[in-house]
């Protein structure tokens, strides 16, 4: 049998382009707006996009037209004409800036240009370079639906005498005719809000408080839609800078490396005369890395650049709306349609981040879940703005940086895109938690009905209604009975909560049990060892079980509390490299309480310190340590004091022990709220006392929290 091994090549039909068009461009607003990116491409101050009969396939024309460098005869031969060319790629990876704006490219797939198939059907593309003749591309799509290979129909172009870019003038012009579409009101007017969208708003506001006059100081780039008929179909539009002014809480941030800047202001309409403005500026603060998903937050390292954000967040309630904003449906309509955190690169929008069908940040989730806490993409305005750093060398071959994806919808989820997503959202839960503490001021200022324990002072009023009414013989024994069962059920469902919130403490501990028992079988066959940690991890589970069973009010030693809530963290401090200090210089005390519930919360309140001294230390800081004593130095009882080395609190007590309020990312925020019923529960307190309230070894200059077992304890 001969061998009639043939060398052949790929034979391309001419309808693979319209595929391409097709498939890669979703619908004619993501073609419009990749036009428009290959105006910022060419280093064009603006682009203008205009409209004509675009109710009429036939008639209709779209054309779209900037003053950028534009393109000689050899550049559309030899690029333009080329699809899938690298050469905005190589421009990128070599650091190339544009001449005028210093502009690093946005594209780099070189498939942009069959955004144009997406409009219409016949393209007519002039362009002209400085001091060269202008060039004429003309394309009718329809011919490539037939079948025919690709190099089979040719593409008319030419050069010719300037007709359009006269004298000195450069640019590109490209006019669509024969439109696939028929336009409609709803269209162009979603066409318009992502036009407006292409550029940053806040960039604009920036220039014009450092007074940039000129788009050559303040590298600006603006896009433009104009319709020759139909202007009504764009009345009613707001401008987004109109709408930051009714924000009420607004932040910028800066994320460099792992570390975050941020300035939060809370600005008040002007009739709300019963609040005062707040001004924050955070420094430097560590983020947290996201150990559970494996995610390196270093937005340098992974390629990403500096990280600009800016949040304009608002207060969507009636009775507040009405204090300062004069069109309140406008406002909530606009939010609802133009709402989100998206994302510019450059300046220049990367779709579709921010869009209704794409909540990158899983801002609806978080709202759902705690709907008064979390900020959903309705309430706020933000933007998360990148800018390459000069001293970061690309190399697309090892996958770092964000890439976009070849539909233009987004970047590709490597390593870099989950980075900033996680820088994104620490930064994000920062800002939201200022804005809670504003929230909480709002609604104390401007909520006629004061904060009261639910349910109890209810009954309490109503009990004393039916006093004065003469019916407690009737009715009291009632309301008792309904009482004393709220509280037992508040009770179980306090227990509930706080032995959930040590159920992650649970699994570490006798995860880490478990494995140190296989390890000293596997390689130790000295019996006393293997018995030692055999019984260690029997008293664990034992210690843990004691958190679920049913107990009341018993008389307890703070010692041996406190030693079995280190005893059920032992291993998971080992595992983290951190040393817990005990004292009972002081003395040991006994108290009235739940047994199960101190030790619970006990272990929550190491279990936070774990995770600020991991998180945010991390191994900056080598010595990691806890303390647990007791104390005698309140008025109103002996105490348990829990402190760290690490980075502290960062806000009031009486903020922190608000429901749903954390600073950790991906935090629900109540184990300090659920410490805080507790104690009340025992008749006690949780304290946050301040340095030199009590006696503390100077090393722990960190968080510092009290249980105070007052009431009958004293």
């Amino acid at each position: 049998m001969n061998d009639s091994t043939k060398v052949i090549v790929f034979k391309p039909r001419a309808r693979m382009l319209l595929l391409l068009g097709d498939q890669l461009i979703k619908d004619p607003g993501i073609a419009v707006f990749e036009l428009v990116k290959n105006a910022f491409d060419a280093d064009s101050p603006d682009v203008t996009v205009t409209m004509s009969h675009i109710t009429d396939q036939k008639l209709g024309t779209i054309v779209v037209e900037d003053s950028g460098t534009g393109m000689d005869y050899k550049t559309v031969t030899e690029v333009w004409m080329e699809p899938g060319t690298d050469y905005r790629a190589r421009q990128r990876a070599r650091g190339e800036r544009t001449p005028k704006y210093h502009r690093l490219p946005l594209g780099e797939k070189g498939v942009g240009r069959f955004a144009v198939h997406k409009l219409g059907n016949e393209i007519r593309l002039i362009t002209r370079k400085l001091n060269a003749p202008e060039v004429v591309v003309e394309i009718d799509w329809t011919e490539y639906s037939q079948q025919k290979y690709l190099d089979q129909i040719p593409v008319r172009v030419f050069e010719r005498t300037p007709k359009v870019f006269l004298g000195e003038s450069t640019g590109t012009k490209i006019e669509i005719s024969d439109l696939r579409n028929d336009w409609s009101r709803g269209m162009v007017r979603d066409l318009a809000r992502a036009i407006n969208s292409i550029c940053s708003p806040f960039e604009n506001i920036k220039n014009k408080k450092e007074k940039k006059t000129t788009k050559k100081d303040n590298h600006e780039f603006t896009a433009k839609l104009v319709l020759t008929e139909n202007q009504d179909w764009l009345e009613g539009i707001l401008n987004t800078e109109k709408v930051l002014e009714y924000a009420l809480f607004k932040a910028s941030c800066e994320i460099t490396g792992t570390t975050l800047k941020y300035d939060y202001e809370f600005r008040p309409y002007p009739a709300m005369d019963a609040i005062k403005a707040r001004i924050v500026k955070q420094n430097i603060m560590q983020l947290s890395q996201n150990k559970k998903e494996n995610i390196d937050i270093d937005v340098i390292e992974k390629q990403i650049g500096p990280i600009h954000l800016d949040f304009y967040i608002y207060d969507r309630e009636a009775k507040i709306l009405s204090l300062g904003v004069a069109d309140k449906q406008g406002l909530k309509e606009f939010l609802d349609k133009n709402g989100g955190v998206r994302v510019y690169r450059e300046g220049i929008r990367v779709y579709d981040y921010g869009e209704p069908g794409n909540d990158w940040l899983d801002l609806g989730a978080k709202r759902v879940n705690i709907p008064t806490k979390n900020i959903s993409n309705n309430l706020v305005i933000g933007a998360v703005s990148l800018h390459y750093d000069k001293n970061i060398i690309f190399n697309p071959d090892k996958n770092l940086g964000l890439i976009e994806k070849t539909n233009r919808e987004g970047f590709v989820d490597n390593a870099a895109f989950r980075a900033l997503q996680w820088a994104v959202v620490s930064a994000f839960t920062q800002i939201t938690q200022e804005r809670n503490k504003d929230k909480l001021r709002i609604r104390n200022a401007y909520n006629s009905s004061k904060i009261k324990e639910p349910v109890i002072e209810d009954l309490t009023d109503l009990k004393s209604l039916i006093e004065k009414k003469g019916l407690e013989d009737e009715l009291g024994p009632y309301i008792d009975r309904i009482a004393a069962d709220f509280i037992a059920i508040k009770e179980r469902f306090l227990t509930s909560a706080s032995t959930g919130l040590s159920l992650s403490t649970v699994i570490h501990e006798v995860e880490k049990g478990v494995q140190e028992l296989s390890r000293a079988v596997e390689e130790d066959r000295a019996t006393p060892r293997i018995k030692r940690l055999a019984r260690h991890l029997a008293e664990l589970i034992e210690g843990f079980a004691s958190l679920i069973r049913r107990s009341g009010m018993t008389r307890e030693q703070a010692k041996i509390m406190i030693d079995q809530a280190r005893f059920n963290t032992e291993l998971r401090l080992k595992v983290h490299g951190i040393t817990l200090v005990t004292n009972f210089d002081q003395g040991d005390f006994e108290v009235k309480c739940s047994r199960r519930l101190t030790i619970a919360t006990l272990m929550n309140l190491i279990d936070n310190s774990i995770w600020w001294l991991e998180n945010k230390w991390g191994e900056s800081k080598k010595k990691k340590r806890i303390y647990i004593g007791t104390s005698k130095e309140f008025s109103d009882g002996p105490a348990i004091v829990i402190a760290d080395n690490g980075p502290g609190f960062m806000d009031p007590p009486e903020y922190m022990v608000e429901p749903f309020m954390s600073r950790k990312p991906d935090g629900m925020g109540l184990g300090l709220h659920i410490a805080d019923q507790v104690m009340r529960g025992q008749k006690g307190r949780l304290a946050f006392p301040d340095k030199g309230d009590v006696s503390l070894p100077t090393e722990f200059d960190g968080a510092v929290v009290a249980l105070v077992f007052g009431g009958n304890n004293r």
